[in-house]
C-alpha cells in the first residue's frame, strides 16, 4: 500500500523552488507505516538478493537456518528513521523518485547512524532521452514547538544541508560516486548511466528535496523563509521542492513503536 498523498495545508512557493505543507490522519499513518515504510524499513529488495546470493551456497540444514537467521534481522527502529521512511515513502509513491541503496545497507553496527546525505537515488522526468536524473534528498524530523523548529537551522540544518546540495559540486560527486560503486551488475544501472549523462553534461541537473516531519499545528512559517533563501540564485537546471509532512498531535514519540508493531505484522506474512 502506498503512502497518502496527505491534505494540503498552505503553500509557500517561490520558483523555482517549490514548497508545501501536508497533514495526515492517524488512518493514513498508520496506513503508511504498515504498508511503504515498512517496506522501507525492512529493506524487501535488498533482502531478496540477498537471500538469492546466500541460497547458492547453503548446503545444509543448519547453513539454512543460519541464512534465515541473517535475513530474519530486523532494524533498529528509531523515531527519526521512521521519519526518514516517511520521507522516503511520500517522495517514492508520489514523486517518481527510487531510493535503489538505502543508507541501512552501510551500516556495520545494527544500532549506528548513517552518516551524509539522507537520500541518494534518481527521479524519473518526462525528458525524451536520458529520462532520469539525480535525485538527493534532507529529512528532519521534530515535536519541538517552535515554527521553524531548530533543526531547520545551523550548520547542519535543513537550510544548508540543501544549499551545500544546490551549490557545492563536490558534494554532488561524492554522491554521484557513492551509487556509482554500488550501480555495477545492479538492475538499476541503465537509471544510473541515465542520470549520470545529464549529471556530466550539466552538474546543476538534479533533483533536491527538503523533508520535515512534524506532529505540531501547520504553520507556513516552517517553510516559508527557507523557500526564499533557497530560491536565491538557485541555477535554472535545478528543480527543489520542500514538504512538511505533518502527522497527528505527539505521533513523533510513538512512531518506533508503532512502525516495531508493523514490521512485526510484516514479518509474519513472510
Amino acid at each position: 500500500m502506498t503512502i497518502s498523498v496527505g491534505t494540503e495545508v498552505y503553500n509557500t512557493d517561490m520558483p523555482p523552488v517549490t514548497a508545501r505543507g501536508v497533514s495526515y490522519t492517524e488512518a493514513e499513518l498508520n496506513a503508511a507505516l504498515a504498508g511503504s515504510v515498512s517496506r522501507i524499513l525492512r529493506d524487501h529488495a535488498g533482502t531478496a538478493d540477498l537471500q538469492a546470493i546466500l541460497a547458492g551456497v547453503v548446503t545444509t540444514d543448519f547453513s539454512d537456518q543460519s541464512v534465515k537467521r541473517v535475513l530474519s534481522q530486523r532494524p533498529t527502529v528509531e523515531n527519526w528513521r521512521v521519519g526518514e521512511g516517511l520521507a522516503e515513502a511520500y517522495l517514492t509513491d508520489h514523486k517518481n523518485c527510487q531510493f535503489p541503496w538505502p543508507s541501512g545497507r552501510d551500516l556495520k553496527n545494527p544500532g549506528a547512524s548513517p552518516a551524509g546525505t539522507d537520500l541518494a537515488g534518481f527521479q524519473e522526468t518526462d525528458s525524451v532521452s536520458n529520462s532520469y536524473r539525480f535525485a538527493f534528498g534532507e529529512v528532519k524530523t521534530s515535536a519541538q514547538e517552535s515554527w521553524p523548529p531548530n533543526v531547520m537551522d545551523g550548520r547542519h540544518g535543513l537550510q544548508k544541508q540543501l544549499e551545500a546540495l544546490r551549490d557545492a559540486t563536490d558534494v554532488k560527486d561524492a554522491l554521484v560516486k557513492y551509487l556509482g560503486h554500488h550501480a555495477g551488475g545492479a538492475r538499476w544501472l541503465a537509471r544510473y548511466q541515465s542520470a549520470a549523462a545529464r549529471y556530466l553534461a550539466d552538474s546543476s541537473d538534479v533533483s533536491l528535496f527538503g523533508v520535515l516531519i512534524r506532529d505540531v499545528k501547520p504553520k507556513r512559517e516552517d517553510l516559508k523563509k527557507r523557500t526564499e533563501l533557497l530560491a536565491a540564485n538557485c541555477p535554472s537546471q535545478t528543480s527543489i521542492e520542500l514538504r512538511a509532512l505533518y502527522l497527528p498531535r505527539s505521533a513523533i514519540k510513538t512512531l518506533a513503536k508503532r512502525a516495531a508493531k508493523a514490521l512485526e505484522g510484516d514479518h509474519d506474512e513472510e
